[in-house]
């Protein structure tokens, strides 16, 4: 493994997970949730539904002390441990999921589920329901004629499952960046159920620079020839695409101060001066190149743009004025953000804030420091992990 090969590799564990040294101590078992048929928001009807579950600690009694976290966008359900010890690195959010640690698994079921959609179609601890399924009318793929699908549907799968296991409580809801999308539905679609709320990088409206934005993500698929209008089952995928999608992403979920500090001007090959030679590159070229590739051929492309279809209609309440929506949410609730956002900006945390505290309910605001940018709301949670301990042991 060359030099920059391993900075890849490092840099790809460092996009999915905060690999803490002490790590959920319990090794982790996918389970899997599945329901005959599924009719969206939409009014399509999808028949089965799939999606992937894993959860931590241990189911009370009275099914009352479950914590509920909802993945980010190009996540997963392994919020937590390894499903085996050889593993690299743990789930996303190990820092603080487990024995003591904020989401203190002695006191809480903590359970995680993957989305509708997921990116992840190629890991085969992901399962999920999307365009890579095959439509039983068929018997072919779904690809693009699988029905929209909205982050209201990923909640009411989520409530599905719940239903199943007989909870009908949660003490908290808690997710990062599109996470925090599904928190913030789950809140005001079921003030009943949701004691607590605690969404991270996140605002409860995709605003038009953010439709903007997901419509930059999504542009290199689309124009790669192998996409074929979402046809190409069986055929070469438009990994070339997906990859520069994914790029993008990359790039953006951190940040400018990061990336300087972390490459500089350095150069990808000793010798090779990009001023000279345009096959040459520089080192942060060449290691974002390298990232995308590999998350490629382990993604899919079809699914990566009902993801950006799902972010863009975001509006909490499905339907309601945001106001009128964030006005239904109860919980009191703990907003956890980066100011150095560059996916969700501080602007759109404080409006949000702002319209759930209109009729009283309890918010408080938590700043994360860091040089990641969005992505500190992943991997670096820890510096929170005494504000959402104290916020979910109040009564």
């Amino acid at each position: 493994m060359n030099r920059f090969t391993s900075a890849a590799a490092v840099l790809a564990v460092a996009l999915l997970s905060a690999a803490p040294a002490a790590a959920y101590d319990q090794l982790v078992e996918k389970q899997v949730f599945e329901m005959p048929t599924y009719t969206t928001r939409g009014g399509a009807t999808i028949a089965p539904v799939r999606i992937g579950w894993e959860a931590y600690g241990t189911l009370n009694e009275a099914k009352d002390n479950v914590i509920l976290v909802t993945h980010f966008f190009s996540g997963t359900s392994h919020a937590a441990g390894k499903y085996a010890a050889e593993d690299k690195a743990p789930g996303y959010w190990d820092a603080i999921i487990g024995p003591g640690k904020a989401l203190d698994t002695d006191k809480y079921y903590v359970l995680s589920s993957d989305t509708l959609v997921n990116l992840n179609t190629g890991d085969p601890k992901v399962t999920t329901t999307g365009p890579a399924s095959t439509n039983p009318a068929t018997g072919k793929p779904w690809g693009m004629d699988f029905p929209v699908v909205t982050i209201r549907d990923f909640v009411e799968v989520q409530k599905a499952l719940l239903d199943s296991l007989g909870i009908a409580k949660l003490h908290a809801v808690m997710g990062a960046s599109m996470g925090s999308l599904q928190a913030y539905e789950w809140a005001a679609a079921y003030p009943q159920m949701v004691e607590r709320l605690i969404p991270v990088i996140g605002s409860a409206e995709a605003d038009a620079y953010l439709i903007g934005t997901l419509n930059v993500w999504g542009a290199p698929i689309t124009v790669d020839a192998n996409w074929n209008g979402g046809d190409y089952y069986g055929k070469e995928p438009p990994n070339k695409g997906l990859a520069e999608a994914l790029k993008i992403v990359t790039l953006q979920a951190n940040h400018y101060e990061w990336a300087d500090e972390t490459f500089g001007r350095a150069w990808a090959e000793e010798g090779k001066d990009p001023a000279k030679s345009m096959d040459a590159k520089y080192k942060v070229e060449a290691v974002l190149d390298q990232v995308a590739q590999a998350r490629a051929k382990v993604s899919d492309a079809n699914h990566f743009l009902y993801l950006v279809k799902a972010n863009q209609t975001f509006t909490a309440g499905h339907g309601d004025s945001l106001a009128a929506a964030l006005a239904k949410i109860e919980a009191p609730t703990l907003i956890i953000h980066q100011p150095e956002d560059l996916v969700f900006f501080p602007e759109g945390v404080r409006k949000t804030a702002a319209l759930i505290a209109a009729d009283g309910t309890p918010v408080k605001v938590v700043e994360l420091a860091g040089t990641r940018g969005h992505l500190d709301g992943v991997l670096n949670m820890a510096q929170a992990a005494d504000a959402i301990r104290t916020f979910l042991a109040k009564e």
